[in-house]
Parts: C-alpha cells; sequence; structure tokens
C-alpha cells in the first residue's frame, strides 16, 4: 500500500502561504516555474503549492504533484465568485461536483462534456466529502472563524453566520465581474453554487490518475458589477484565515 501524501493547492500566493507557514520538515523544490513545498502537517506529509490562475496552469501543477511528488490525495482551497442566490460573501463552498463551464464542443459533443472522456461532471470522493464536510461544520458551529478574524474585518465584508453548501461548482478561464455573465451562467447551470478559475480542470486530472480530491471555496463576492471590490484585501483578511483554519482540522 502506497504512502499517505497529502497535496495541497491554492491558485495564487496568499492562499497556500499561510499553510506553508505551518509545515515542519519543510523542503522547497522547484519544478516547471513552480514552487513546491514538501514537510510535514499535523505528522501528516503533504506537499504545498500554488498553481496560478486559471485551468491550464492548474492542470499542469497537479499532474506534477501526483508524477513527480506521489500524492495520494488532493485539497485545493481559494476564493470564488457566488452565483447561486443563497450564497453570500463568507460562505465556505464544498464542491461534490464540479464542471467546466466553458467547455463547449458541440455539436460533436454534448455541450459541458469533456470529449473523449464521456464526462462532463466530475464527482468528489464520497469518504473526503465526509471529513471536509465534518471539519467545516466544526468550524462554524463553534463560531471559531470569530475567534482568529477580526470583528472589523467580518463586519467589513458583512460576514455574521457563514453557511457550508454542499454541491455544483463551475470553473472556466473567465473572471465574472457582470451581472449579465452571471445571469446567463444561471440559465445554463441554475444548480451552480458558485465560479472559480481551476477546480474542473483539477477535479478532470484527479479523475484520470485516480486520485480523491476536494475544493473548498470561500465565496469572496458576488460574481456580479461588484466582484472586484476589496477582492485582493479579503483574501489576505479572510479567505487565507478559512484556508488555514479548515486545512488544520481535515488534517488532525
Amino acid at each position: 500500500m502506497s504512502e499517505r501524501i497529502i497535496g495541497i493547492m491554492g491558485a495564487i500566493p496568499q492562499e497556500i502561504n499561510g499553510v506553508v507557514n505551518l509545515l515542519s520538515n519543510k523542503e522547497e523544490h522547484e519544478i516547471g516555474q513552480r514552487h513546491y513545498y514538501t514537510g510535514e502537517l499535523n505528522n501528516q506529509k503533504v506537499v504545498v503549492v500554488y498553481s496560478r490562475v486559471g485551468k491550464v496552469a492548474a492542470a499542469t501543477t497537479v499532474s506534477t504533484l501526483i508524477l513527480e511528488f506521489k500524492i495520494t490525495e488532493l485539497i485545493f482551497t481559494g476564493v470564488a465568485g457566488g452565483i447561486h442566490s443563497n450564497v453570500k460573501i463568507g460562505d465556505i463552498v464544498l464542491g461534490q461536483s464540479l464542471i467546466q463551464h466553458d467547455m463547449n464542443a458541440s455539436p460533436l459533443f454534448p455541450t459541458f462534456e469533456i470529449p473523449m472522456l464521456g464526462k462532463a461532471y466530475f464527482e468528489a470522493n464520497p469518504f473526503q466529502l465526509e471529513i471536509a464536510t465534518t471539519a467545516i461544520l466544526d468550524l462554524l458551529e463553534e463560531q471559531h472563524l470569530h475567534n482568529v478574524i477580526s470583528e472589523k474585518d467580518l463586519n467589513k465584508f458583512n460576514i455574521h453566520e457563514p453557511q457550508l453548501h454542499v454541491g455544483l461548482i463551475g470553473s472556466g478561464d473567465l473572471f465574472f465581474s457582470t451581472t449579465a455573465k452571471k445571469e446567463k451562467l444561471q440559465q445554463n447551470l441554475p444548480e451552480i453554487l458558485c465560479v472559480e478559475m481551476e477546480g474542473a480542470a483539477v477535479a478532470q486530472v484527479c479523475y484520470e490518475f485516480g486520485i480523491p480530491f476536494i475544493i473548498i471555496r470561500t465565496i469572496s463576492d458576488d460574481a456580479d458589477d461588484h466582484s472586484t471590490m476589496d477582492f485582493n484585501s479579503f483574501i489576505e483578511k479572510v479567505s487565507n484565515v478559512y484556508s488555514i483554519e479548515i486545512i488544520k482540522n481535515i488534517i488532525k
């Protein structure tokens, strides 16, 4: 049986730097213009890396984690824009399934289906999903995040009682910054909870290699005309802390 090694990814440095700082026996490795950090977190071997933004960058990075570092499972953490009306800024979305909303090879293949794979939706492993759900709910029910994020910062983003949502995440090489784009996506895929730019590509690669994965997203904006407001501040003050606390709680 292969040794358990957990890959931890984010798209940008701010999403994983806090996790890197938690590692013991840390070593840095540079491959393909990426910096991979190996070490231990709560006595568990992990490899932490940021992929850069977009599906190609994410697919390249997770492939390296699998082939070079021999990870046996993956956690991806970062921010997303809320699409569903029930999803609010500060909420957490756990990807039960993921879809590439910008994949369209019709009429040769059905819309959203990945050519040659015969799949449009990539499902998370139920066991990992249950572990992550329990870990996140523990943090939310105990209001732990209110202990590690200042009331000033929570109030700034109108975060009071963040909720966990489990369902469909949409990924594409497109930043949603207009209400018109958001409404069009809702018409095409009304069940989507949020959008981001990496998760479904990561999920596809993991599916092809048989690697269980979990995609965890903190809602940073409403994916509309106001989506760029205080984006960097939110990542620094809120989502970075979410990522640290959630991953610590998953890897006990």
